[in-house]
C-alpha cells in the first residue's frame, strides 16, 4: 500500500511538473500549445515520410540490381566473368540479385559465399502500416544486419526479384534524412509558431490582458473615471466585450455614486435631526417659559414664535445640499467656556428638573475653538448624561432627584482639557464597545448613538480628542482636548506628560 502511494504521489509530481508551462499566464500557454500541436503535426507527417523514403531507396536498389542483371542477358551462355560480376555487384551494391520468370527462379548474379540472410522483407503486399512498423525497426536495429528483399521488377522483366545486401548504408541514410526532417520540422515549427503567437497575442491576448487588466484596476477603484474602459472600434467579440464591459462599469459607477450620495444624505439627515432635536428641545424650554408670562403681548406673539421655529426646520431642509455631510471648517476664536457652559445649561433642561448643574469652569479659562460646534459639543454630552439619570434604559422616566452633572475644565500646557461628568448608573458593557460609532453607541433601545459621534467628529476637527475615562456604578466621566490651535506640535497625551514634568 505505502509502495503503491509513493509511487502514485511520484506520478502526481511528474504531471504536475509536466503541465507547469500550462499554468501560466495565457501567452505562455498559447506559445507552449502551438509549439506541442506544429511539434504533433510534423511528427504525423514525419512517421510516413520515414517509410516513403526507405521505400524509395528500396526500389532504387532493386532497380540497379535489375539493370545490372542485364549484362548477364546480353551474353549468350548468361555468364561473365567473375571481374566483370563483382564490379556489377558492387555498382548495385548487393550480395545476391535473382529473378521470377516463367515461373521458375534463377540465380542471375551471385557472390561465391553470399552471406546469411537475418530477416526477409516483400514490397509487393506490404501495407501502409507495415511500411512504417518496419521504417522503425530498420533504424532501431543496429549495423551490419544482412535482408532479403523482394520487388516486382520494372517494364514487366518478370514475376519478382530478389536482392541480398547489408542493411547498413540503409540505416545510415534513413539516420540522416530523420535528423535533416527533425532540423527542418524544428524550424517550421518555431517560425509556424512564433507567427500565430504574434497574431493571436495581438488579436487575442494583448486585448484580453487590457479587459483583464483594466478590471482588476475597476475592482480596486471603482469609484475613479479613469478605470472605466475605452472601447475600441472593433467589431468582433473582443470590442463586444468591451463596450459591454464599460458600459457595466458605466452603471457599476453610478450605482456606488448614487448609493453613496444616499449614504451621505442619510447621515446628513441624521445628525441634522439629532442636532435640530436638541435645538427644538431648548426652543420648547423657553417657549414654555415665554408662555407662562401672563402678558398679552407675549401670548400674542407665542404662535409667531412657533411658526418661526417650523420655518427655521423648512429652512434646514431646502439648506441641505444632496451628499454633503461633512461639517464645515471650525472658525476659530477664543471663547470664554464658563459662559458656554451656563448657556449649555439653560439649553439642556429646565430649572424644574430633578438635575444639578455643578459648573467648576474658571471663570477666565479660555478656549481656543469654534463656540457653535464647542457648544453642540458639550450639549450633545450633557443631554446624554442628562438622559442617564432621569431615563432607564428601555426610555422610561425615573425621578433621581440625587442627579448631578458637572462640568470643570484645566489648562495643560498648550491645551484645554474639559471634563463632563454624572453620577449616573454608567454605560452598559455593548454602548462601551462601540461608543463613538453612529447608530451603534446608543445605551437605549429607541437611541441612535449619534451624539456621541457627533461630537468625537467636531472635537477631531479641532485637532482635540474624546475618551471615555470611566463609566462604572459611580458614574461617567467623559474627557475632551482641545488644542490652543491647529498647529500646536502636541498632541494630548504629550501634553500632559509636559505638564507633569513641569510640575
Amino acid at each position: 500500500m505505502k509502495a503503491t502511494a509513493h509511487r502514485d504521489g511520484q506520478e502526481a509530481g511528474w504531471l504536475a511538473r509536466a503541465m507547469g508551462p500550462l499554468r501560466g499566464s495565457l501567452s505562455r500557454r498559447l506559445l507552449v500549445l502551438t509549439l506541442l500541436f506544429v511539434m504533433l503535426a510534423e511528427v504525423l507527417i514525419f512517421v510516413p515520410s520515414v517509410a516513403n523514403f526507405r521505400l524509395n531507396w528500396l526500389e532504387q536498389r532493386l532497380a540497379a540490381a535489375q539493370i545490372a542483371s542485364l549484362a548477364l542477358e546480353a551474353r549468350p551462355d548468361n555468364m561473365v566473368s567473375p571481374a566483370l560480376r563483382e564490379e556489377l555487384l558492387k555498382n548495385a551494391q548487393v550480395y545476391a540479385v535473382a529473378l521470377h520468370r516463367g515461373g521458375a527462379r534463377r540465380l542471375v548474379l551471385s557472390e561465391d559465399m553470399p552471406p546469411v540472410v537475418d530477416t526477409r522483407f516483400d514490397l509487393r503486399s506490404a501495407t501502409a502500416v507495415e511500411l512504417i512498423m518496419d521504417a522503425f525497426d530498420t533504424v532501431f536495429t543496429g549495423d551490419g544486419r544482412i535482408i532479403l528483399v523482394t520487388g516486382e521488377p520494372r517494364f514487366g522483366a518478370g514475376e519478382s526479384i530478389e536482392i541480398v545486401f547489408d542493411e547498413t548504408p540503409l540505416r545510415h541514410a534513413m539516420l540522416r534524412y530523420s535528423k535533416n526532417i527533425f532540423l527542418l520540422s524544428l524550424v517550421i515549427s518555431v517560425i509556424t509558431a512564433s507567427l500565430v503567437y504574434l497574431v493571436l497575442h495581438f488579436v487575442l491576448v494583448r486585448p484580453m490582458r487590457r479587459l483583464t487588466s483594466n478590471m482588476v484596476g475597476f475592482r480596486v477603484n471603482p469609484e475613479d473615471a479613469r478605470r472605466v474602459i475605452a472601447p475600441s472600434a472593433r467589431a468582433d467579440e473582443i470590442g463586444v466585450a468591451e463596450r459591454e464591459l464599460a458600459l457595466m462599469q458605466k452603471e457599476i459607477r453610478a450605482t456606488l455614486t448614487q448609493k453613496a450620495h444616499l449614504a451621505s444624505l442619510g447621515a446628513a439627515v441624521s445628525k441634522i435631526n439629532h442636532d435640530l432635536r436638541n435645538i427644538l428641545a431648548s426652543a420648547q424650554l423657553i417657549s414654555d417659559r415665554i408662555g407662562a408670562i401672563d402678558d398679552p403681548a407675549v401670548q400674542h406673539l407665542a404662535p409667531r414664535l412657533f411658526a418661526s421655529i417650523d420655518r427655521a426646520i423648512d429652512l434646514c431642509t431646502k439648506s441641505l445640499r444632496f451628499g454633503r455631510a461633512e461639517e464645515r471648517t471650525p472658525q476659530r476664536r477664543p471663547v470664554a467656556l464658563a459662559e458656554l457652559a451656563e448657556e449649555v445649561a439653560e439649553a439642556a433642561w429646565s430649572e424644574t428638573d430633578p438635575i444639578r448643574w455643578v459648573n467648576d469652569v474658571p471663570a477666565d479659562l479660555v478656549v481656543d475653538a469654534d463656540a457653535d460646534q464647542l457648544f453642540r459639543i458639550l450639549l450633545n454630552l450633557a443631554r446624554n448624561a442628562a438622559q442617564a439619570l432621569t431615563e432607564d434604559a428601555g426610555g422610561a422616566v425615573r425621578a433621581r432627584h440625587g442627579g448631578e452633572i458637572r462640568l470643570a475644565a484645566h489648562r495643560t500646557a498648550d491645551h484645554v482639557h474639559i471634563e463632563i461628568s454624572d453620577n449616573g448608573p454608567g454605560l452598559p458593557p455593548k454602548a462601551r464597545e462601540h461608543l463613538f460609532e453612529a447608530f451603534s453607541g446608543s445605551s437605549r433601545a429607541d437611541g441612535t448613538g449619534l451624539g456621541l459621534a457627533i461630537a468625537a467628529e467636531l472635537v477631531r476637527m479641532h485637532g482635540g480628542h474624546i475618551e471615555l475615562v470611566r463609566s462604572d456604578a459611580s458614574g461617567t466621566l467623559f474627557r475632551i482636548c482641545i488644542p490652543d490651535d491647529a498647529d500646536t506640535p502636541h498632541d494630548c497625551g504629550q501634553a500632559e506628560r509636559l505638564a507633569g514634568q513641569s510640575a
